[in-house]
């Protein structure tokens, strides 16, 4: 299960990384042609658009998965290890409602958006909703499988 995760990790992290080249190609060409030539390629713009939603949202799952995220420990630190899990219990719970409201409502938003077409490249709007579904979604099974280990270590009296 881990190398699955690995895996799925080191993909996402490629998934980034091409769009993250190819977002500053299309920018640094624009730029390029629009101060060296006086022209440009209007499709850039919206395409450098969605990739970065689609950047944002899956660096937020990246970030999640590593553990990356800004977190406060002041009452944590302050617990038992059993308090603790709990408390993890209790806020993971809480972030995985939040997730189904992500996605229940970015999956409204991109069904509505989806005949929308962009003026320039005629790409759907709704894809940019598409990234807050799939996002919502990965965080919602990382979630998920924290819950799992922690009720396990709890079962287990290994509380952390």
């Amino acid at each position: 299960m881990k190398s699955l995760a690995q895996l799925v990790g080191k993909a996402l992290e490629a998934l980034c990384v091409l769009i993250l080249t190819a977002m500053s190609i299309l920018v640094f060409v624009n730029v390029v042609l629009r101060y060296g030539f006086n022209s440009s390629i209007s499709i850039t713009e919206e395409v450098s658009r969605y990739m970065f939603v689609w950047l944002a949202f899956l660096g937020a799952v990246l970030a999640f998965s590593e553990n990356q995220h800004v977190s406060v420990t002041v009452l944590t630190d302050k617990l038992s290890p059993v308090g603790r899990s709990l408390l993890r219990l209790v806020t993971d719970a809480a972030m995985l409602f939040c997730c189904y409201l992500i996605i229940d409502g970015s999956w409204i938003q991109f069904q509505l958006n989806l005949n929308n077409l962009a003026p320039i490249s005629g790409l759907p709007q709704g894809i940019t909703y598409l990234a807050s579904v799939i996002a919502g979604s990965l965080i919602g099974i990382l979630i998920v499988a924290r819950m799992f280990t922690t009720i396990v270590s709890l079962g287990k009296g290994e509380a952390q």
